[in-house]
């Protein structure tokens, strides 16, 4: 069985990957065979296990974040077969995007601190998500519908990679699904922005052209799960095939459920039940975790 261990850091890390890749040869006291995907920036080793040998995942990614000790760089362990996925599904805010859009709604309504306030401490995992989104909604009623394309088009950007992975994802025949506890509103404008072919949120109620509440059911942590599910039966997949991203705990379930689930500048609570972390890099490190080299990205970015 061969286990791929990829190394992902800034470019022009040759010296850092490469030392890190011999500590790795002694520590796990077995050939690597190391292969540049992107060099200086991405290295995949290859470590091959007897059929006998008996080495648990767990083991094998405490030795290498062991050896990476505080050194700037992300990481993924997994078996080699099968590990280029066929669906992308990833959450939005704070993910695909730098921004939770509820605050930045809430900063040109004055009340960015209690509703990022909230905000936070659901993503933590420390509050109900739906009774967190129904009680930040409840402070924003009222708001102007015209308010909602100043805060689309003053404050909400992609965050570095996001294009690129799906837009190379989409190339290389894979389904890409944007998933939110946002709202359409959003998930369209964004989900074009980075290319996605499909996009699932909640909806906003508006009375009057102002804010009324939100339609239920809330879409939450299950729903993101069920959204897993059933995009990937639509186009023929199974979980296994799917790679998916995310920071908050409403993000556990789809994560756990996928083949690769990854956590992107997470919460602790996420960071700590994800197959493997961006912490350091950009999510196009997500496609180096799949093996795909610098030169197959695909980008419109000019």
């Amino acid at each position: 069985m061969d286990i791929a261990i990829t190394l992902t850091a800034a470019p022009e890390s040759k010296d850092l990957l490469l030392g890190l890749s011999a500590q790795l040869q002694r520590d796990l006291n077995g050939d690597l065979e190391f292969d540049w995907l992107s060099e200086g920036e991405a290295l995949d080793l290859i470590l091959t296990l007897a059929p006998d040998e008996k080495v648990s995942a767990a083991e094998l990614k405490k030795t290498v974040a062991d050896a990476i000790g505080d050194a700037p760089v992300d990481f993924c362990v997994q078996p080699a077969h099968g590990r280029r996925k066929r669906m992308l599904i990833a959450d939005m805010d704070s993910t695909i995007i730098g921004q939770e859009c509820l605050d930045e709604m809430a900063d040109f309504a004055g009340l960015k601190p209690q509703i990022a306030a909230l905000t936070e401490r659901a993503m933590r995992g420390e509050l109900d998500f739906a009774d967190a989104l129904r009680e930040r909604i409840a402070l924003l009623l009222g708001m102007p519908k015209t308010e909602l394309s100043r805060v689309l088009a003053e404050r909400i950007t992609l965050n570095r990679g996001a294009q690129a992975l799906v837009e190379t994802m989409n190339a290389h025949r894979g389904h890409t699904v944007l998933v939110s506890g946002g709202f359409t509103y959003f998930t369209r404008a964004v989900g074009g922005m980075a290319g996605f072919a499909k996009n699932r949120a909640n909806q906003f109620l508006w009375e009057d052209g102002r804010l009324a509440g939100v339609a239920e059911p809330i879409l939450g942590r299950e729903a993101k799960l069920a959204a897993l599910n059933e995009e990937a039966a639509a186009n023929g997949l199974s979980p296994e095939d799917v790679i998916a991203v995310g920071d908050g705990a409403n993000d556990l379930s789809m994560l756990k459920a996928a083949g690769l689930g990854v956590a992107y500048c997470a919460k602790p609570v996420v960071a700590a039940e994800a197959d493997a972390q961006v912490l350091h890099t950009e999510l196009t490190t997500l496609l180096f975790y799949q093996g795909y080299k610098r030169a197959e990205f695909v980008t419109s970015i000019t």
